[in-house]
């Protein structure tokens, strides 16, 4: 009988483990402004404030605005020498450099064949992902060439959000999670359980829905919960491992524990 416990003990932990991941408290501050949108891989704030761009670094500050391109609706930093802005009114994507000066623009309704791009993503060198809202087709193009290097088949769903690192793209619509490679061929579909956003690292997903954080391994369609403190998620990136969720106060830093 107490080998009978035990193994059920022993199980019983065994299955808890698998349906939450744990994390590490690292360190807690108060970013130097409101609005926080991202934190890059060297650890620099972005801020959003009056549609101008703010990057701060421990020893200087950077600033970006175009308003003649309207609100900017996406920052991508996964290349922080190569920042993504788009501003959609004018579907216009933005590349600037880590002084957050202009390197490239590249208005899409100048393009032919034109495209209604509704969301974009960092890829290799001088190419993004970007959501053709037209033929519902997310496409990998070359904006120094002008040229397609890959294209999906068509996403008849409305996408909340994609992301990218320099292999796979993720989309997130309504009803599912797609996942991509660099040709465009489908790795991953699972159905969208309520999620709302999502940020990469290392080929891992961290997922919100509501004010929960869930963990998508590389390779595994099972999201499972990150055990938190009680926290608002106003935003969440994850770089290198490290979860950063802003609350509209303070920036809280912890280590994700993946075993």
């Amino acid at each position: 009988m107490k080998h009978i416990k035990f193994f059920f003990i022993a199980f019983s932990s065994i299955l808890f483990s698998q349906n939450s991941i744990e994390v590490q408290f690292i360190d807690k501050i108060k970013p130097q402004e409101d609005n926080l949108i991202q934190i890059d891989n060297f650890k620099n704030a972005y801020y959003l404030g009056e549609n101008a761009l703010v990057k701060q670094t421990n020893t200087s500050e950077y600033i970006y605005n175009n308003f003649q391109l309207g609100q900017l609706n996406i920052v991508d930093v996964f290349n922080p020498l190569k920042i993504n802005l788009f501003y959609r009114d004018f579907n216009t994507l933005v590349v600037l450099d880590n002084r957050l000066s202009e390197i490239e623009k590249i208005n899409f309704n100048l393009k032919r064949p034109f495209r209604n791009v509704s969301h974009i993503a960092t890829a290799h060198d001088n190419t993004i992902w970007c959501f053709n809202q037209n033929t519902q087709e997310l496409e990998l193009f070359d904006y120094r060439t002008n040229t397609t290097k890959a294209k999906t088949l068509p996403i008849a769903e409305d996408v909340v959000q994609i992301t990218s690192n320099y292999n796979t793209c993720w989309v997130l619509t309504k009803n599912h999670l797609y996942a991509y490679n660099y040709f465009g061929s489908l790795l991953k579909k699972m159905k969208n359980n309520d999620y709302s956003s999502l940020s990469e690292s290392n080929g891992n997903i961290v997922l919100k829905k509501n004010n929960t954080l869930f963990f998508l391994k590389n390779n595994s369609e099972n999201a499972i919960s990150i055990k938190l403190p009680n926290l608002l998620i106003k935003q969440f990136f994850v770089t290198n491992e490290t979860l950063y969720i802003y609350d509209g106060e303070f920036l809280h830093q912890y280590q994700l524990i993946n075993d």
